[in-house]
C-alpha cells in the first residue's frame, strides 16, 4: 500500500504531509551540510541551528515569556510523571486533579515521591466530566497543582486554561499541545510528549518557569534533574536529534502554512463539530462518552448500540481508508483522534461514513 490512509490513531499520530515531504527530501543531506540529520553531531552547528529554530518557533507560537526555559527531553509523559514530583515536591504536599486515565497514571508515580492530595477525581463516572470550582479541594501551600489538559482515552478536555489557586500549575499537555493558544505565564511547568501534535515519538517538550529550577535537588540522579537540562541547554546527554528536527518542521508549518495557534484552534473546532453534530443528531445511535461541556477537540469518543455493530463499523471504515478508530478497552466503542495534522477531508469522510452507517448499517 502506497496511498496514505486517514490515520485516527491516538499516538503516534499523523504528521503534516508537507513536513513528511520536506524531511524525505532532505533526509540524505541537510542543505548546506552534506550529511543527514540522522548523522550530524548534537553539538555541531547544523543541529544547533535546528534546535534554536525549534525553540524560537515554540516561543513565538505559545508566547513563552523570557523567564521560562524550553527544554527538549526524552521518556515521554511517563518519565515526567516521576520527574515532576522528584524535582518540585520538596517535602511539601502536591494536589492532583484526575479527569482521566493519564491523570491517574501520573498520580500513581507521584505517590512514590511524597505526600499527594487528590483534589478532584471523576472516576466514579468513568471520567466523563470536568470539575466545577466547588468540586476541587486544594491544599493550602501546596507545592504544585497537577492536571491533564486533555485525556485521550476518555475524550475529555479543559476548554481553557484553568484556575486552581496560587500554587504553581503543572500541566500534562501531551495530547493537546499546540492545538490552541495557551497563557504560558499562568503555568509553572508544561510538559508534552511530541507524538500527537508536535512531532514524532521520542521527544518531550518542557516549558519550565525559571524560579522552579532551584527546587531540583543535587541528590537527584543527573538524568532526572531539571537543573542539569537547563544548565546544558537540553544537551546534558545526546538529545533526540531527528525528533527535534521534526518539531522544527512542524512548528514551521504551524507558523507559515496554518498561521498560528488561534487559527489552528479554529480549524480544530470546525473538525470536531463535524463529528459531534453527527453524534448529537443520531437520536442515540451514537452515544458520546464525554459530557458535552467536557468534549475534547482532539479525541472524539463514542459507542454504537452493540459490539457487533461496532466491529462492522470498524471493518467498513477500514475499507474507506479510515483506520485506527477502535476505542481504548477501558471505555470501549470508537475513538477518533483528530489532531492538528488530520486534514478536514479526513474528518468529513468519517462524518459522512457515520451518517451512512447509521442509515444502512
Amino acid at each position: 500500500m502506497t496511498e496514505r490512509v486517514f490515520n485516527f490513531a491516538p499516538g503516534p499520530a499523523m504528521l503534516p504531509e508537507p513536513v513528511l515531504r520536506e524531511a524525505q527530501r532532505d533526509l540524505l543531506a541537510l542543505p548546506g551540510y552534506g550529511m543527514s540529520i540522522l548523522e550530524v553531531s548534537h553539538r555541531g552547528k547544523a543541529f544547533g541551528e535546528v534546535q534554536a529554530a525549534a525553540e524560537a518557533n515554540l516561543r513565538k507560537l505559545l508566547g513563552v515569556p523570557s523567564n521560562y526555559h524550553v527544554l527538549f527531553m526524552q521518556g515521554g509523559s511517563r518519565l515526567q510523571f516521576s520527574m515532576v514530583p522528584m524535582n518540585l515536591l520538596g517535602g511539601a504536599t502536591a494536589d492532583y486533579i484526575l479527569t482521566g486515565s493519564w491523570g491517574k497514571y501520573a498520580l500513581a508515580e507521584a505517590k512514590r515521591e511524597g505526600q499527594i492530595n487528590v483534589a478532584y477525581d471523576s472516576s466514579a463516572s468513568n471520567y466523563d466530566r470536568l470539575p466545577t470550582a466547588a468540586d476541587v479541594k486544594l491544599t493550602p501551600g501546596a507545592a504544585f497543582v497537577h492536571f491533564t489538559s486533555n485525556e485521550t482515552i476518555q475524550g475529555v478536555q479543559f476548554p481553557a486554561d484553568p484556575d486552581f489557586g496560587a500554587a504553581p500549575l503543572v500541566c500534562d499537555a501531551s495530547s493537546d499541545f499546540m492545538c490552541r493558544p495557551m497563557d504560558v505565564a499562568r503555568y509553572g511547568l508544561i510538559y508534552a510528549c511530541a507524538k500527537k501534535n508536535a512531532g514524532p515519538a521520542g521527544v518531550t517538550v518542557l516549558i519550565l518557569r525559571d524560579d522552579l529550577v532551584a527546587r531540583s535537588s543535587d541528590k537527584l540522579p543527573g538524568m532526572l534533574n531539571y537543573a542539569n537540562f537547563v544548565k546544558e541547554n537540553s544537551l546534558y546527554n545526546t538529545p533526540p536529534v531527528f525528533g527535534i528536527y521534526i518539531v522544527k518542521l512542524v512548528t514551521d508549518w504551524l507558523l507559515g502554512e496554518i498561521g498560528g495557534l488561534a487559527k489552528m484552534q479554529q480549524l480544530n473546532r470546525e473538525k470536531a463539530k463535524l463529528l459531534y453534530d453527527v453524534i448529537d443528531e443520531s437520536e442515540g445511535f451514537y452515544k458520546g462518552h464525554a459530557q458535552p461541556a467536557a468534549r475534547s477537540l482532539m479525541n472524539v469518543t463514542f459507542r454504537l448500540p452493540s459490539d457487533e455493530q461496532q466491529e462492522k463499523f470498524l471493518a467498513g471504515a477500514k475499507q474507506r481508508r479510515l483506520v485506527e478508530l477502535k476505542g481504548h478497552r477501558s471505555v470501549g466503542g470508537i475513538r477518533a483522534s483528530i489532531y492538528n495534522a488530520m486534514p478536514r477531508t479526513g474528518v468529513e469522510a468519517l462524518a459522512t461514513y457515520m451518517a451512512e452507517f447509521r442509515r444502512n448499517g
